[in-house]
This record gives structure tokens, C-alpha cells and sequence, in this order.
């Protein structure tokens, strides 16, 4: 493996570079910083603690990479196929191994070098055996039952997905990244909108790939129906747990002969 892709960032502590988990795994570089990016600002690390750049001998262009210690790598393999998690922990105890100073000079000493590597690389696997279920079952729980898409939101509140999308745009509940529809500053901080991480299978590779879908709570559901459908209408009636109140009815008065 190139040793200018695997790096330390000191003596004593071994990084993994997003150029190499691209080349392990077989994914795309870019897609494997998108995955770092998702994954450092999810478990609240700065991005620029780990951020680094090479220049693409191709076009002697900079551009942007990641350095990961073992923890953060191991982290974020997790959502990848059982195949390539296991080559980026043999490459880790490839890594481990070239930093022991000492080498075997005899059989015996060998035999317990390679021993211990096995150990190793045992307890690793173990521990993203045990970490799997959990990360799996966090995707499960991610998205609220509640939680619906612009085109759902448009079809529940009867006005249409287009008047739904530029409300949420006007009032800065949502912005446009590109095509994406993406949560504003307002929208989050009143917890009318939200992302939700979703896991799908690749349908050329079969590896394991991340998006992230566009969201609008139920309580943001509930203030667009009194919004655009209007306080007494049945939508936000229902959304906001109103029951229709019922007429009450007067008794007959006679009219004096």
C-alpha cells in the first residue's frame, strides 16, 4: 500500500486516510469523504481536526482528504459490507505490526508475533460484531413515525407538494442545496424539519451506501395545516388533536298564541 496515503500524525498515533478506505473498500474517494464528513459532524468531532489535502498527480490539483485514528475508522466502516470492514482491519494490524520495533529472531518468537496479531485482529472483529446491531438499530429508530416528505406532507394537508416546498423555502424552515431540499437554521431550531440518515443496498455493488432524506416532523406538519389549510380545517383539526365540536341543540320554543 502507498506509503504516502497511510500516515501518523505524530510518533506515537497511526491514521488511516480516506484515500485508502476509498482503495480498500473500493468505493469512490469522494463518496468516502461524504461519509467522514456525516459521520464526524454526527458524533460531534470537528472536521478540521482530521482534515488534510494531497495534490492528484494527474492534474497536480490540491483537494480535500481525511486522516482517521482506529477508533473513527472502525466507526465509520460500520455501515459497510462484512467483506470490506474486515480489509480495513487487517490493513490497521498491518499498520500496528510495522510499528513494533522488535522482529522476531527465532521460531518461537515468531509464532507468539503471530499469535498476538491474531488476537488482535479477533478482538477488533468482535467489537464491530457487537457495535453492528447498534449502529443498525439507530438507522431503524432514526426516523419518527410521524415524519413525512414534501410530496407526503402536500398529499395529507390536501394543497399539494409545490405550495408545501415554498412555504418551508419563504419562511426558511428548508434552503436548496443543488436538487436537495435541506433544513434551515429556523426550521431545525423549532423542530419543524430534520434529515434522517437512511441505509441502502447498492443495486450494481450491493455495498452498503448512506443518503439523507429530507423531513418535516409532525409538530411542523401540524403548524403547516393550521398555516396553509387554516385553524378549523379538518387537517389541522386531526394534526393537532382538536376534536370537531358538535352543535348544541336548543330546544323548541313555542311561539305564544
Amino acid at each position: 500500500m502507498n506509503s504516502i496515503i497511510t500516515t501518523s500524525t505524530d510518533n506515537s498515533t497511526l491514521t488511516m486516510s480516506s484515500r485508502e478506505i476509498a482503495q480498500l473498500t473500493g468505493k469512490r474517494h469522494d463518496n468516502v469523504v461524504r461519509d467522514i464528513e456525516k459521520m464526524l459532524t454526527n458524533v460531534g468531532v470537528g472536521l478540521l481536526k482530521f482534515e488534510d489535502t494531497y495534490i492528484n498527480p494527474q492534474n497536480g490539483q490540491e483537494y480535500r482528504c481525511y486522516k482517521l485514528p482506529q477508533d473513527l475508522t472502525y466507526n465509520l466502516v460500520l455501515g459497510y459490507r462484512d467483506d470490506l470492514r474486515l480489509k480495513v482491519v487487517r490493513r490497521w494490524m498491518e499498520l500496528e505490526a510495522s510499528q513494533k520495533p522488535t522482529v522476531p529472531s527465532n521460531m518461537v518468537e515468531a509464532l507468539t508475533l503471530a499469535l498476538e496479531q491474531q488476537k488482535q485482529l479477533q478482538a477488533a472483529q468482535t467489537e464491530i460484531a457487537e457495535l453492528s446491531p447498534k449502529a443498525a438499530a439507530l438507522d431503524a429508530i432514526s426516523e419518527s413515525e410521524g415524519d413525512v416528505g414534501v410530496r407526503d406532507a402536500g398529499r395529507e394537508l390536501g394543497v399539494g407538494q409545490t405550495k408545501v416546498s415554498t412555504y418551508l423555502i419563504e419562511h426558511k424552515w428548508a434552503c436548496r442545496e443543488g436538487r436537495k431540499m435541506r433544513p434551515a437554521h429556523y426550521g431545525l431550531s423549532m423542530k419543524y424539519v430534520r434529515l434522517v440518515q437512511k441505509t441502502y443496498p447498492d443495486r450494481h455493488t450491493g455495498e452498503t451506501c448512506v443518503s439523507d432524506d429530507f423531513k418535516i416532523t409532525r409538530r411542523g406538519l401540524a403548524r403547516l395545516a393550521i398555516i396553509l389549510c387554516g385553524a378549523n380545517s379538518e387537517p389541522a383539526r386531526r394534526l393537532n388533536g382538536v376534536k370537531e365540536q358538535k352543535a348544541t341543540r336548543k330546544p323548541f320554543t313555542k311561539t305564544p298564541a
